[in-house]
Parts: structure tokens; sequence; C-alpha cells
């Protein structure tokens, strides 16, 4: 609550007069009754009409001013909430940005959307009913029980022995209520995870006939959800019949003794009234107060979650104290080491050097840690034992913008917006055009952008109109259009056919002499070209060189070639040889696409 407190602070003067009016209004609303006892017992008994129409107007003041206060109150009330949220909720995202990839799995993706969206919205209903009820709500009830004495003592004593007991259950309510949603909040963490995990994969759920399967997983999520919110709900909405029932009970005393004390003329029939209106009054004032401690409950436990993340330490930064090394080539791992979250290795002992402008393929079957070579490449984590170094400076001296300038990048499950062609390729980097064009022509994606009405041509919500290989195209085209000293392409050819894969290869090797090229693989036909070769089992790398030097000294080289090309190591590549002209723009250098 001390992150949102201190987020209200830039809007203490707004809150100030807002809570000001509310006071104003809230006591304007309390004068009432007392109003009304002494125009019963007092000015009507007298006969005196003008006595009484100069009361009944300042009556009808005295409501005018509550309702204006209040009303006034409740829109400042309501804009501040939004505004406070609004920066909550664009500081909440930024900082979702910023965070390490460690720190992300650590928090998950469903769990940093369900604070961005359902936690922000408990914070703005709390801050919005604070403000609203928070202070309304105990001048009623205070001031209600107060005014109580100056009307009858007797009576008032009565209304004061359900305090305590008010008190007790407020208490015990909200404090169970933060720690069951927190708990409810965790299970829809879980529920948002499940559906997007369902909507990402729906095509592959629904060609698999597994719909029912998911729906009973899903259903099982749903029944934890439900439990949890019923819970949470039930504990909450207990508080508000106990605090009625006791309030009931005095109210039935009340009015017994009142009854009781107008017979024997000890006090009047306005007395009475007046002492009914403001139980009334405190009645609402109670109902309100278990409105706040709902959403205080749920406000702070989300409140907690925002804050979790806000509080997170910023991770990654730049160690300007590490010192240049000469004379080292452009791109070197030495003896790097890495796990995730500390459990099996993920690679053990990489040690290999790369010069500017080289190709490096990695090679190796699924799980022996070629996509993380790229992120720590990429420095999205840090090795735990060894070093990376990039131009003679550890990886870890670098800004996270100077580093990441320097790469461009494709990954296996990488998105294009629901945007046009231009805004896809050029991703907020307002390049121009003319960079945008030579970057579609070297990923051989000139043909199907034109057909598709070039830049301005619209793609759906995850590339969807478009074909796996025009996607993967797609994406290369943008690495490529930021003019990289470093390309990654991380499994980016699987949905090529050989044909157009080969002339993707040859590009690369041309036209992007200056780049060195990092090209991960499962396909041994899209790494041969590159000059170096860095063939990787369960995080160790079996074989590093040339694909001739590769042939000759590891046995897994040899494994992986003869199983993709039956055995025959002299076999040309599938689709190697160019199309007439080798431009590869017309329908043979389209065909087969995934």
């Amino acid at each position: 609550m001390r992150k949102i407190f201190g987020y209200l602070s830039a809007f203490k003067g707004r809150m100030a007069v807002g809570l000001s009016l509310k006071i104003l209004g809230t006591f304007a609303e309390l004068v009432l009754p007392l109003i009304m006892a002494y125009m019963l017992d007092e000015v009507a008994p007298a006969g005196d009409a003008w006595a009484l129409g100069l009361w009944g107007a300042g009556m009808l003041v005295c409501a005018l001013a509550a309702l204006w206060g209040n009303v006034a109150a409740n829109r400042m009330a309501s804009r501040v909430a939004r505004d406070t949220t609004e920066r909550l909720r664009d500081d909440l995202f930024a900082k979702t940005l910023r965070l390490s990839a460690a720190q992300t799995d650590r928090a998950t993706i469903p769990s940093l959307v369900s604070r961005l969206s359902s936690d922000t919205y408990n914070v703005h209903n709390m801050i919005g009913m604070m403000q609203r009820l928070g202070v309304r709500a105990p001048i009623l009830l205070i001031g209600g029980v107060a005014l109580t004495f100056t009307v009858d003592p007797v009576l008032a004593l009565v209304l004061l022995v359900t305090v305590p007991v008010l008190t007790a259950v407020v208490a015990l309510v909200a404090g169970r209520g933060i720690g069951l949603y927190g708990r409810l909040q965790r299970s829809v963490d879980a529920m948002v995870r499940k559906v997007r995990d369902d909507y990402t994969g729906i095509r592959v759920i629904k060609a698999l006939s597994r719909t029912g399967y998911e729906s009973r997983s899903f259903a099982a999520v749903n029944e934890k959800v439900s439990r949890d919110e019923t819970r949470a709900a039930l504990t909450m909405g207990a508080s508000g019949p106990v605090m009625n029932a006791v309030l009931n009970v005095g109210m039935a005393v009340v009015l017994f003794l009142g009854a009781y004390r107008v017979s024997d003329g000890m006090a009047g029939v306005g007395d009475l009234t007046a002492f009914t209106s403001y139980f009334t009054i405190i009645l609402n004032a109670v109902i309100s107060v278990g409105r706040i401690f709902v959403n205080l409950s749920k406000g702070a436990a989300s409140a907690g979650r925002i804050a979790e993340i806000l509080d997170l330490p910023e991770e990654m930064t730049a160690l300007p104290d590490l010192p240049q090394e000469e004379g080292e080539p452009y791109l070197r791992f030495e003896h790097v080491s890495f796990s995730y979250g500390g459990k099996a290795p993920a690679l053990r002992d990489i040690d290999f050097s790369l010069n500017k402008g080289e190709s490096l393929g990695i090679l190796g079957a699924t799980g022996s840690g070629k996509s993380t070579l790229a992120a720590l490449l990429l420095r999205f984590y840090d090795p735990d034992e060894g070093r990376i170094l990039l131009e003679g400076r550890d990886l870890r001296s670098f800004s996270r913008q100077e580093l990441r300038e320097k790469f461009g990048v494709v990954f296996q499950n990488d998105f294009l917006m629901a945007a046009s062609i231009g805004e896809n390729v050029d991703f907020e980097r307002d390049l121009p055009e003319e960079q945008l064009e030579e970057a579609v022509r070297a990923a051989r994606a000139e043909a199907f952008v034109a057909e598709h009405g070039g830049f301005k041509g619209k793609l759906t919500a995850r590339g969807s109109n478009f074909s796996g290989g025009q996607k993967q195209r797609l994406l290369i085209a943008r690495a490529l259009a930021g003019r990289p000293e470093i390309l990654i392409l991380d499994d980016s050819s699987s949905a090529l056919d050989y044909r157009t894969d080969a002339m993707l290869r040859r590009t690369l090797t041309r036209d992007l002499s200056g780049t060195t090229v990092v090209m991960i693989a499962q396909r041994i036909s899209s790494v041969r070209f590159a000059d170096r070769i860095l063939v990787l089992d369960r995080g160790r790398a079996e074989g590093f060189g040339s694909d001739v030097d590769l042939m000759r000294t590891c046995p897994l080289y040899g494994r992986i070639f003869a199983s993709q090309h039956g055995g025959d190591p002299e076999a040309p590549e599938e689709g190697a040889r160019p199309a007439e002209g080798e431009g590869g723009a017309g329908p043979a250098g389209e065909g087969g696409l995934a």
C-alpha cells in the first residue's frame, strides 16, 4: 500500500479539495435529523408557521449542500482514481519491459498480464471507494453515534454497546480477506496461463481432436478459481449480515426503550424520530464500511502484487569498470556454462571464437542448448561461469541499448502485428523506405509482398493470412532492415522449401559480407555454408569447425548428415541449384512454402 500512497501524493491537492467537499456534505447530512427533531418538538407545537417555514428552508439548504458536496467530491474522487491508475499501469508496463528474462520467468507472463489488468482494476476501485466512502462512512458512523448523545444519552448508550462488536467483526473479516483475495488472484493467473496456451495452440488442439481434454482441463482450473472466489466472497459477505444483525437488535432495543421514555414524558416524539433517523444513518454507514473493507481487501492484495513487480531490482545493468581486452576476436565465448534457475546445466564449458563478418551455424537436437546460446549472446541472461566478449569487451560492460542495437534477430516463435507489411518490417524504427525495400529483397520476400499490395498490404493477427514461409521471410526482412552488425536466425528457415532456403543463404553470404551471421538450425543443409559450425549435444560442444573439418572429426555431425541425406557426404543440397537468373521472384522462387 505504501507504493500506492506514493502515486496518490501527486494528487494531494485535488484530494484535499474533494475530501473537504465530502466532509462539508456529510456534516450537512448529519444536521438534518437535529433540525427535524427541533421542528417536531419545539416549532410545530408553538403553531408558528413563519418559523416552521424558515426551519424547513434550512433543512432544504442542508440537503442541497449535502447533495452538491457529495456529488462534486465523488467526481473528483473518480478523476483521482483514474489518473492514479493510469500512471500506475504505465509504470508497471514499462517495468515489465525492463525485467530481465530470469525475472520474467519467475513472475510468468500470465501473472504479469493479470497484474496489469485485474490487479490495477482492483486498485482503481479501492482508490475511488476510499475517497467516496472512506471519509463519509466513518463520519456518519462516529458523528451519528456522537449526536445521538445530544438527543437522548440513555438510548445512545444502547447504541454504543454495539460498536465494539462491529469493530471486531470488521477487523477479523478484513484480516482474512487480504489473504483470500491474494490466493484468488494467483488462481486467476493460472487461468490466464491456461487460456493463453490454449488460444495460442488452438489449431493444433482442433487438429488432434483434443478439444474435449482441454475443456476438462480448463474446467478444473476454472473450478479452482470459483472455489477461491466463493471462499473469499463468503468470508467478506459474512460481515454485512452480522453487522446488520447486531444493529437491528440494537434498533429493536432502542425502539422499545424509546417508546417507554416517550410515554413517561422523558423524551419527545421528535427526539425519538431523530434517534431512529440517526440509527438509519449509522446502519447505512456500517453497510458502507463493510463495502469499504471488501474493496480494501481486494485492493490491498492487488497493490501488494503490483508492488512486487515495481520493487524488483534492475538486473542486467552495465558494468562499466570491466576492462577491454586488445587483440581478441570479434566474438568469443570463453568457457561459458549456464543453467536456468540453478537446475541442470543447459550449456557446459562452451568455448569458441568468431571473426567479424564470419558466419556461424549452430546445429543440434531439440534441447541441446542452441537457443540458450543465442539468449546469452543477446544478454537475456548472464553465464553462471565464463564470459562472453564482443569486440574485446565483456557483454556485461555494454548498456542494454548499445548492445541490442548491434543485433538483428529472428526467434523461433516470433510475432507479427496486425498492421501493414511496411509497419511490420520497420517495427517503429522510422527506417527509410529504401532500406525496407533492400531488406525485403535480401529476404527473398519481394514477390509475395508485391502480390499482397506492397508495404501497404495488411496482415491479420499473427499474420494468419500469410503462409509459414512467407511469415518467416518477413521476420528475416525485419531483422535485416536495421543493418545489424550481428544477425541471429533461430531456426528461421524451418518453413522454407530447400530451394528458397538455399537462395536465402547465398544472399546472406554475398550481400551481408560485413555482417556476422549466427544461424541456429536442426536441418544440416541450413548451416553447411557457414564459415564455422558449432555442434551441440545436451549442452556440450561436440565439434567446432567448417563442414569439411566436421565431416572428418565429429562423428555426431556425420550421423546427423547421414540421417538427413541418406548417408552420402557428396550429395548436393536439395534445391541448391539457382533458378535462371537467380532471382527467385517468380513462382519457382515461391513454391513449396509451408
